[in-house]
């Protein structure tokens, strides 16, 4: 996958975050997670970018952790609403899916850029 290709994924998983947190009820826990599920959401892709614009292997490396913590805290809020059944499972599964797509690609890059750092020394 190209990182162009990635940001679109990346962007596109954001803009269904943001219409799974439209549809969650406007209880107390349900504007709690919301708040949170809509930020470390749309931060995937945000941070994405910013990785792909890192100055240099190191920054990158950096820039895709917080990318990977971003991903991985979205699949919390999103294993919370499965559970706690604020909306209909089917619905969040799919995105939770992609987040753990997601979470691997991350993790697979990260180490792939390290590896390359250290073999480059």
């Amino acid at each position: 996958m190209t990182p162009d290709e990635l940001k679109a994924r990346t962007k596109h998983f954001a803009l269904r975050i943001i219409k799974l947190v439209a549809a969650l009820p406007k209880s107390v826990e349900g504007r709690a997670i919301a708040n949170q599920l809509v930020r470390s959401g749309t931060s995937v892709a945000a941070n994405y970018r910013a990785a792909c614009r890192a100055r240099s292997k190191t920054e990158f490396i950096a820039k895709m952790g917080v990318v990977l913590e971003e991903a991985d805290e979205t699949q919390l809020w999103l294993e919370l609403i499965i559970e706690a059944k604020l909306i209909p499972a089917k619905r969040a599964q799919l995105l939770l899916d992609e987040a753990n797509e997601l979470v691997a690609i991350f993790v697979a890059s990260r180490k792939s850029a390290a590896s390359n750092l250290k073999s480059a020394i």
